[in-house]
């Protein structure tokens, strides 16, 4: 799909499912790792990952061009386009957009390999156990049960 396919189906979107025109550009960015698209808000460009359309297929693209499709109509018409905003959550309701694009299969394994490092501290009164994502020094810290000391337990 090249970027003259994209702004068609982006514009064919737009008048299916908000009966409004899509007068902007819609491209490829190839930059996008974490996320499925964009709207930018100054150019009112539309900017598409094109992995989503050869991992994930159709269906994933057509829904990230929903979403930012909400962003583009309701930033035009001056209305709260931010996903906390309630207009935003109500046209994205109403036009069957997804709130998040899955994570692509690719970035997948970097995802848990990230995850996966975790470290234990156990307190040597109570014996409470504490998980931490990241690495603490236990010197600095105390139990928050019964204020004993820390040790850094291997896991």
């Amino acid at each position: 799909m090249t970027d003259n396919d994209l702004q068609r189906l982006v514009a064919d979107i737009s008048l299916k499912y908000f009966y409004r025109p899509f007068r902007h550009r819609a491209v490829f960015n190839n930059r996008l790792r974490t996320t499925g698209g964009r709207y930018l808000l100054r150019s009112h460009y539309i900017e598409i990952n094109p992995k989503y359309l050869t991992e994930c297929g159709k269906e994933e693209l057509i829904g990230i061009i929903k979403h930012e499709l909400c962003h583009y109509h309701l930033h035009l018409e001056n209305k709260g386009y931010q996903h906390k905003d309630r207009d935003f959550k109500q046209l994205m309701k109403e036009t069957g957009a997804p709130r998040h694009c899955q994570l692509l299969p690719s970035e997948l394994h970097r995802k848990k390999r990230q995850s996966a490092k975790r470290y234990l501290y156990t307190c040597l009164s109570c014996g409470l156990n504490y998980e931490r994502k990241r690495r603490m020094n236990p010197a600095r810290y105390r139990c928050g049960k019964c204020e004993g000391k820390l040790s850094e337990q291997m896991l």
